[in-house]
């Protein structure tokens, strides 16, 4: 069994070691975090994660991350690209408070357990299962979060560097293999489909944002989309008939007017055809209407999956 097949249908690992992680300490660390990002940071309890968007003043997404709260600290769990990106910006804030950031990445070892029987073969293996969403569990000397990159289940382990986990029978998933996944998944990715091009609203990854809990930084332009409803284009999933995947950027059309532009495409073999996440004109992600793919001929048929 390739590690797609078992990705998609059983269970693969990941590997996941080049992401980056901050770690947030000091008395007035969750205050600085909860008024940099989009989520309820100041009542996480310890043991308990969230996901989270950090913007600019223009409501615009600098960075996301996971945010796991280990008691003593805060971990920033990010893209690999965007350690160095994200802990500049935080400390661009820290004025008066006690919150100190440290570069972490590197100093774990990060294995993603997922498919859609990851959490049968976990338990089989004695890896703890957190209960919730983005909650940790302490394991050996590091923890486990539940949470998924490529699969809608999931979880992450996390181990100093050098004792990476075992896991006999699971094969791997190669970094190829799991990007395939995602999209045909429909999971985006910040630095692909998530950019600072975009609004909080566009990706429609609204549990990350948490709309009680006052002010932060990019909160008057999400206030205000939300409260007027102006969100033109939303992140959707796409198939598209071909086997050829069209770049980035591509439009799709429908009667000659573009309605969308592809974020990313994969060849899907368990489809046969294209899956694709692009920013569809809000009524025609609603109307799902047949769209063709810019500029092709014979015309190549897209629809909103």
């Amino acid at each position: 069994m390739t590690g797609y097949e078992a990705l998609r249908n059983h269970t693969a690992w990941i590997d996941l070691g080049t992401r980056a992680e901050i770690r947030v300490t000091g008395e007035d660390r969750a205050r600085l975090l909860h008024a940099m990002s989009t989520n309820h940071v100041q009542g996480l309890a310890p043991s308990h994660g969230l996901y989270a968007f950090f913007l600019n003043d223009k409501g615009r997404i600098l960075a996301d991350a996971c945010i796991y709260n280990l008691g003593d600290s805060f971990l920033l769990d990010t893209e690999p690209e965007l350690g160095e990106k994200l802990r500049e910006h935080l400390e661009r804030y820290i004025i008066a408070d006690d919150a100190n950031l440290e570069d972490e990445t590197g100093h774990w070892s990060i294995i993603g357990l997922e498919g859609p029987q990851s959490l049968a073969n976990a338990a089989t293996l004695a890896i703890p299962i957190p209960e919730q969403p983005y909650s940790i569990v302490q394991w050996k000397q590091g923890f486990v979060a539940r949470v998924a990159s490529a699969s809608r289940t999931g979880i992450r382990i996390f181990t100093p560097a050098g004792q990476t986990a075992a896991f006999p029978g699971i094969p791997q998933a190669t970094a190829k293999e799991a990007r395939i996944v995602r999209i045909e998944n429909g999971i985006p990715r910040y630095g692909e489909e998530i950019t600072e091009r975009y609004l909080v609203q566009e990706t429609q990854i609204l549990h990350a944002i948490h709309s009680n809990k006052g002010c932060y930084l990019g909160q008057e332009i999400v206030e205000r989309v939300r409260s007027r409803g102006q969100v033109h284009r939303v992140l959707a999933p796409v198939r598209i008939k071909t086997n050829t995947p069209p770049e980035a950027g591509t439009k799709l059309t429908v009667d000659g007017n573009n309605v969308a532009e592809i974020a990313s495409a994969v060849y899907s073999p368990a489809l046969g055809e294209v899956a694709a996440l692009a920013y569809v004109r809000t009524e025609a992600a609603h109307a799902k209407p047949e769209m063709i793919v810019a500029g092709s001929e014979p015309p190549i048929p897209a629809y909103v999956s």
